[in-house]
This record gives C-alpha cells, structure tokens and sequence, in this order.
C-alpha cells in the first residue's frame, strides 16, 4: 500500500489501536478499584468471603497485565448477508472491552479468533477481508491486506510481510511467542479439544514447541474453571531448554503452569547423585521394568505357612494358610495403591475375626465394638501384618531391588536374563538418605511408588516437548500425570538421539498407555518449516535417507538465502579457522552459537578467548543471548535457535550414538547463517547427491 490513501488507513487503525489500549488501562483501573475494596474489607472484617473476593480480584488484575508485544495484530471482516456488511473483529493478545462492555479486541484464543489464522482466498472461513499490522511498540507502521474473495490474491498462498518480517528478526536468546503468526496448520494443533492425546511429529523449524505452549494457553482458556486448581504440565528435556522457553507463557497471561523436566518431578524426593552407562540406562528405562518393579512389590506380600492366629483378650480366632491367602487376594483386587490395599486386608481380617467368633455359642454380639478393639491393638497382630503385608516406601523397595542380588533375581525371573540383571546390580548406599539415585531410576521410582502410595499429583494437561528421546519408563511416567491421558506429545523421530528413544510413535503411546484408555488418541505432523531456510534445510534433510528413512522431510517456506559455507582447515590450522569464521559472522548477528564434540571445543575454547571473542560454555545456567558466543554440544543443542551457527567436525559428531540424527540436529538450529568448519572428510550422507558439473 502507498500514497495518500494509505497515511488516512494507518491513522484509522492507529486510532482503535489507541482506544484499545485505553479502553485496557480502564478496565485495569476499575479492577483495581474493586481490589482496593476488597483489601480495606479485609483489613475490617477479615471475612471468609472478603478474602476469597480479594483474592478474585488480584487474579484479576494480574491477568489485565499484559507483556511485551503488541495488544491488537489485525482484524477481520466477515461476510455480510444482503445489503448488510459483515462484522469486523480486531484480533489481539487479549480480550479488550470499551466501558459499555463491547469488545474492542478480541482473544486470539476467542473461536471467532480462529478464522484470522485460517482464512485463505480457497477457504475464507466466512471471511472477506483480513488485515495484519505491523507494530513497533504501540505505533501500527505498516498494514497488509488480503482480498479473500480474489483466488489469485496474496492470500492464496505465499507468506505475508508480518509473518516474514517476523522470521527474519534477530534472536535475542529466548524464545518469543508467535501469537501474531500463528499459520492454519499449527492453528488447528492449538485448538484441539482437551481429552485428545495428541501427537505432534514435526521436523526442525516447524513451530512444535511454539504449538505446544501455545495449546497450553488455548486450554488454559477455553477451559479456565477446569484447569484453574488441575494445572498444566509442561515437560522440557532439560533445565536449559526450560530456561529459553520460560518467557513465553507468561507473555501470555498464563500462569497456572508448571514447567519442569521429567527427572525434576521426583527431584525433591530423590536426588540423582549417580549414572549408569549407557546398557544400563537403555534397561532401566524399558517396560520390562515395569513388571520387575510390580514382582518385586508382590513378593514381599506373604502368608505364614502354618496360618494366623488372631486375639482379642483371652479369645484366639485361627485362619489357615488358604484363608489368608484368599483375603489378599480380595485385597489385591480392589486395584488399590498396595498400602491402601493393606489397610483393607487388616480391616478384613479384623472382620473376619468377629464374624468366626459370633458363630460361637453364646457369644454377646454386644460386645462386638471391644473386640474389634482388643484385635486391633494386639502388639501380635502388628507384628504379623507387617510380616505378611508391609507397609512399603518406593525408595526402600528400588534400593533392595537394585542392591539385593538374592531380590533382584526374585523379581526378575522369567522377565530379565542373568546378564541383565547383572547390568542393574550395584551397591547399596550406607544410608536411604545417601543413595546414589541416576535419572534412569526415577521411572523405576514413580513405579514403585504408584504401586505403592498412588500418583503423587496429576494435571488437567501435559504437555511433553522432544519428546522422542524419552524412554518407556519416563512416557509410563508422564502418562500417569494426566487426567484423562490428555496430552501434547511434541517430538521428531528424525531428532531422537539417547539410548532409550522409543523408536516410534506407536511405541510411545503403548508406554503412555494410550492403547488401553479412553483418550481420543490422534498423530499430527508438521511438515512446514518456518524457521530454518531452505538453503540450509535442503542440506540437512540429505542426512534424512540414512538417519531417519521414516521420517517426511520438512519444507521450508524461506525460499533462498546464503547456502551453508564449508571450510576445510590445513593440517593444525583448524582453531585458526574457526576462529577466522566466527570474527567473519560475530558482528553481523545477535546470538551465535558454535556446535561440536567436547573434545573440539575443548581444542578452541582457548583459541577463541585469546581472540578475544566472547564465549561461554552452555550448561545449566542457560543461554548468553547476545552478550557472547554459545559453544554447546550436540544434545544440549537441541530445541534451541540461533541467528547464525558454525558445526565442528561432522565427522565426529556422526561418530557418536546416532550421529547422523546428532548432525541433524546441530545443522539446522541455525535461522540465518550455516557455517561448517571441518579437517577430516565430511560424512558420505551430507555430500550433495547431485553436484552440478
């Protein structure tokens, strides 16, 4: 759009734009008046129903806040009836409404909403007209239109401006919401009903873990009441990734989340002071585990072989080994937690101790309240329920399980070879307190203690992002925790790298447990790259053949762009050219990363900080955005986005556990820039296929 014409539309918008954000800072003045109210109530009378008031209207005035990015993106026009002209809605990150109650921006989360994503010129979704803005903080610079009832529009196809303008930003080190440029197919993830366990396969760049935080926000409201106190559970690979992905909801307005990793749910309860080679964390975390746990538990419920004898006073009621046996295991079949079963077996044969002793000749069923008692408070009886039915802690059972060779073969037998036991066996700590739990052993604890005590907390949704490299154990884990099995499972087969990846989706939702419940279960694949360009993506996708032959390569809609520069280093000139590489990119872009095997950042770490470039080492304390360099292996790297990245050696990252899928992974975590910096002869599968000449 130019001339004229175009400063009187910008002004137009311009102006709703101003009374959204006024029509806001009312509706925030008013919440706050009322929250005074209720504060000076309190403070007076301190009632039950003041304070459940304030408290309603702080959550208030907390959800009228709203975090960066701008309130309103574009508007809408739907088709009108007759001579009667269609509605217009502006869509924006929140609902706004003028002081008669009309709306002035409407919740992209809103179903009229959903129609400002999905519209094209070939289905306009009952619309005739849409409108994006182009924003920099509260001033509209520019508008794109699109003529829905013209088929050889813009709409039709290709990307519009924002969307591009948004792709090409720099990053800054965390990640943003893409509420603005959500596109149709990521739209219909998003807004998928709340009982579905829903699978999201999408290769690098495709928006995965942007859908999946922002289905977390479209449940959040569209089912408030419901996942208010229940919550949502957002599962990161690793605390880095948890880091980098934090601002988003918040940005928002969501807060009932909670954001953690698999190994973090138990780390207050058990902490992972230990590690297992890579054979014995592949076994740990296999559904055979499972069963070992639960034939653990079950061996330590036994009967006496010369039965039981229970007293009330000087009475003495017997119950053969058979008659024990049959109350265990109608105890059993309660499908209790075994320590909620365990009450039931001891009210049962306090029962059962009554019931044989009122058969008896001129017994006084009045009496009945101080036997049960008298049964009940025998020392004796304690300490044979406690031999035949223990009370059992999840900690106590994998320890023995683990440190016990003599309960370790009991448990396994029929289930695991001598050989694998052999791998699990180790040592027992001195104390509970100090053992040395690994990562791979919260699976066998959650077991343990789901059998045990039941789930310790469950939510209304789970999200669950790179997903394909948890093990069985860990998705029989995360299965639990949701109500109802619904779920956002989030991953790329094409990515799984750890020892315990399932393999398949298929296998995922059987450890789920997907295959006996009642969730609707559906996969969904992403197949539209958003983020990497082509140029650097059509490289990456030549590893797909070998790494991933199942796998449907991604396309990318960023047509172009500079192809990946490949540097082969003289013999001992290798950290001279990387550091040659990074000088050439370090002041072109925000955040830059430099992805290789510990080994070759440990040769030019030192190199880069006599260069004086700015660098740190990735772990746990996040990301340097744009105040330095990032070097960070290939398994840390995963999830993550930066404006340019540099790959050492591919050849020694193809080397390692699925190095193919590791090369993948680090080759497309670039939005702009590729370098690749190599000695040794790069791998076969990454040489293009058809050289030209």
């Amino acid at each position: 759009m130019s001339g004229p014409r175009d400063d009187a539309e910008l002004l137009r918008e311009q102006a709703v734009l101003d009374r959204a954000h006024s029509s806001l800072e009312l509706m925030q003045g008013r919440a706050e008046a009322a929250r005074k109210v209720t504060d000076e109530l309190v403070q007076n009378e301190n009632t039950a129903d003041a304070r459940v008031a304030q408290w309603h209207l702080r959550r208030r005035e907390r959800d009228l806040e709203v975090a960066a990015g701008p309130l309103c993106f574009g508007r809408i026009e739907e088709e009108g009836y007759g001579r009667h002209r269609g509605d217009v809605w502006y869509v924006g990150r929140r609902h706004v409404e003028d002081p008669d109650g009309e709306p002035v921006v409407v919740d992209w989360r809103a179903p009229v909403s959903a129609a400002f994503y999905r519209a094209t010129a070939i289905d306009p979704c009952g619309l005739v007209h849409r409108r994006r803005f182009s924003i920099e903080g509260r001033k509209i610079v520019a508008v794109f239109d699109e003529d829905l009832t013209d088929p050889d529009g813009g709409s039709a196809g290709g990307l519009p401006d924002p969307l591009l303008a948004e792709l090409d930003r720099s990053r800054t080190g965390q990640m943003r919401d893409i509420v603005a440029t959500i596109a149709a197919e990521q739209d219909e993830i998003i807004r998928a009903e709340l009982n579905e366990l829903l699978i999201v396969q999408g290769g690098p760049g495709t928006g995965k873990t942007a859908v999946g935080l922002h289905r977390a926000a479209f449940l959040l409201f569209q089912h408030r009441e419901e996942l208010l106190d229940a919550q949502v559970l957002v599962v990161g690979p690793n605390p880095l990734f948890l880091r980098y992905i934090a601002d988003v909801l918040p940005s928002l307005g969501e807060t009932s989340v909670v954001q953690t990793t698999a190994e973090a749910l138990l780390g207050a309860r058990f902490r992972v002071r230990g590690s297992d080679n890579d054979a014995t964390t592949a076994l740990k975390g296999e559904l055979r585990m499972a069963d070992v746990v639960g034939q653990s538990i079950r061996s330590r419920i036994s009967v006496p072989d010369a039965g039981l004898e229970l007293r009330s006073g000087v009475n003495v009621i017997r119950l053969d080994a058979s008659e024990v046996t049959q109350l265990q295991k109608t105890a059993l079949s309660r499908s209790l937690p075994t320590n909620d079963a365990r009450e039931v077996f001891r009210q049962m044969l306090i029962q059962e101790s009554w019931r044989r002793h009122a058969e008896r000749p001129g017994v006084d069923l009045g009496l009945q309240p101080g036997f049960l008692q008298g049964v009940r408070t025998d020392p004796q009886f304690k300490k044979d329920l406690d031999r035949m039915w223990p009370t059992m802690s999840a900690a106590v059972i994998i320890r023995e399980l683990l440190g016990s060779p003599k309960r370790l073969a009991q448990a396994a037998d029929g289930i695991l070879s001598k050989d694998e036991q052999a791998l699990l066996r180790r040592k027992a700590s001195t104390k509970l307190a100090d053992e040395r739990w690994t990562a791979a052993d919260m699976g066998l604890l959650d077991e343990a203690l789901e059998r045990t005590a039941g789930v310790p907390v469950t939510y209304g949704h789970v999200v669950v992002d790179e997903a394909q490299d948890h093990s069985a154990m860990t998705l029989r884990m995360l299965g639990r925790r949701a109500r109802n099995h619904s779920m956002t499972i989030l991953g790329d087969l094409a990515q799984a790298t750890s020892v315990v990846a399932p393999g398949s989706w298929e296998a995922a939702l059987h450890a789920l447990g997907a295959d006996s419940a009642a969730a609707s279960v559906r996969v969904a694949e992403l197949t539209v790259g958003y983020r990497v360009p082509a140029s650097i993506l059509d490289v990456a996708n030549r590893l797909l053949p070998e790494a991933a032959p199942n796998v449907t390569p991604a396309r990318s809609v960023r047509p172009g762009g500079a192809p990946p520069l490949v540097i082969q280093s003289e013999p001992g000139g290798f950290a001279n050219a990387v550091v040659a590489e990074l000088r050439a990119v370090w002041e072109k872009t925000s955040s830059v990363a430099i992805v290789g095997i510990e080994e070759d950042l440990d040769l030019i770490e030192p190199e880069l900080l006599a260069a004086d470039l700015p660098i740190e080492r990735v772990g746990r304390r996040g990301l340097p955005g744009a105040d330095a360099v990032a070097l960070v292996d290939p398994e840390r790297v995963k999830g993550l986005e930066f404006d340019a990245v540099v790959v050492l050696e591919p050849a020694a990252i193809a080397e390692l556990h699925h190095g193919l899928r590791q090369l993948y992974v680090s080759l497309t975590r670039a939005v702009q820039y590729l370098g690749i910096v190599h000695r040794r002869d790069l791998p076969a599968a990454l040489l293009d296929p058809h050289p030209e000449g």
